[in-house]
């Protein structure tokens, strides 16, 4: 007789699945409402650049002296730099106020997909001016000398790649660029992998004052000339600026485009709004406490009644300026005016750049500006 064929176990029947219960989100009280909207009425966001660049340096003088000021805080946000800075003002949420440049708000004025750029940014304050350093071998003798090879322009974005590569262009100079960071393109011109390393940011710049390459490399002179000479400035770097890339007593010519503090336009009465008219009221207020150390000495070339050319001051700016009793604000040189002046000068590159645009200032106090 066959074996009895064995029962198959059955299977355990599964238990039925639990109902799943909604986690109701924590009920706030009105003691967290109210701080809630206490410290986003306080704060404001200003976009500023990479680590040890000029514009990081400077939001973080921006927080450490208004801190607490009018119940303020400032909350600096790293950026790639001028160039983006323009676009994330305009578009990034929760950006408040940023630093741009001339020449990065022409390009977005300028940008055919966005749409009337001088309506959502307006500018608080005219800054100072960032130069052009060009950092290469000492084999090198003349800028021009760089045609056709690779330069670095720090990263895609970022203020040195705008208007470097702008001031380049002006220049009518033609070069391989390359984007990397400042460092890693120092290590780079170190290896003889690229010929320049080019930056456009406020002297002295940390990550180039700080470059020990023994004698092995110098800045450039750069001319003011061409079509750059329409659109920038002329500015010097000196040995006190870099003893170890500039030769004492002969400074390096070179150009300069001027740095904005500017704002999101928000409707005047609106909550955004008001969260930066309280941080240009600080900031006026306080202005005297950014002229001392340890904060960046470039705070020391602003003139705040400043204006800049075709671009609206922001109207808490505006009212802030003219209920304070002072000299009247005056536009800032434009590069034109420099070009125009210097047609009608004889042997201007035989001068002082800084004596030049001294006289420069006088020419044009003369013509009634």
């Amino acid at each position: 007789m066959p074996a009895a064929m064995p029962t198959p176990a059955r299977p355990a029947r599964a238990a039925p699945p639990r109902p799943r219960v909604q986690a109701s989100a924590p009920r706030e009280t009105a003691e967290d409402v109210a701080l809630g909207s206490h410290l986003n009425a306080s704060t404001v966001a200003v976009i500023s650049g990479t680590p040890g660049g000029t514009y990081f340096r400077m939001a973080s003088d921006l927080a450490f002296v208004l801190d607490g000021v009018k119940d303020l805080r400032v909350l600096p946000v790293m950026g790639k730099g001028a160039g983006q800075n323009a676009y994330d003002l305009r578009y990034l949420r929760g950006i408040d106020i940023g630093f741009v440049r001339t020449d990065s708000l022409d390009q977005l004025r300028k940008d055919r997909r966005v749409g009337n750029a001088q309506a959502h940014i307006a500018y608080i304050a005219r800054l100072f001016n960032d130069e052009l350093h060009v950092v290469a071998s000492r084999e090198l003798t003349d800028i021009r000398q760089l045609a056709g090879r690779k330069v670095s322009f720090d990263v895609r974005g970022s203020g040195t790649d705008v208007s470097g590569r702008a001031m380049f262009a002006g220049l009518g100079l033609a070069v391989e660029a390359v984007n990397v960071d400042q460092p890693a393109a120092l290590g780079m011109l170190e290896r003889g992998e690229i010929a320049a390393v080019v930056s456009v940011a406020a002297k002295p710049v940390a990550v180039l004052a700080e470059f020990q390459a023994g004698d092995r490399f110098r800045l450039l002179d750069v001319p003011f000339a061409g079509a750059a000479a329409e659109s920038y400035m002329p500015a010097e770097l000196t040995h006190a600026d870099y003893p170890l890339l500039a030769p004492e007593g002969a400074p390096v010519r070179t150009l300069a485009v001027g740095t904005i503090l500017a704002a999101y336009n928000w409707p005047k009465g609106s909550e955004r709004y008001n969260r930066i008219a309280r941080f240009v009221d600080a900031f006026f207020s306080q202005y005297d406490a950014f002229l001392k150390p340890p904060r960046h000495p470039k705070w020391r070339e602003v003139n705040l009644t400043a204006e800049v050319a075709d671009w609206p001051r922001f109207p808490a700016a505006k009212d802030w300026l003219e209920h304070r009793s002072g000299p009247a604000p005056r536009v800032a040189a434009a590069p034109g005016e420099v070009a125009q002046f210097l047609t009608q000068r004889r042997a201007a590159g035989e001068v002082d750049r800084d004596q030049l645009y001294q006289e420069f200032l006088k020419w044009r106090d003369g013509r009634g500006r």
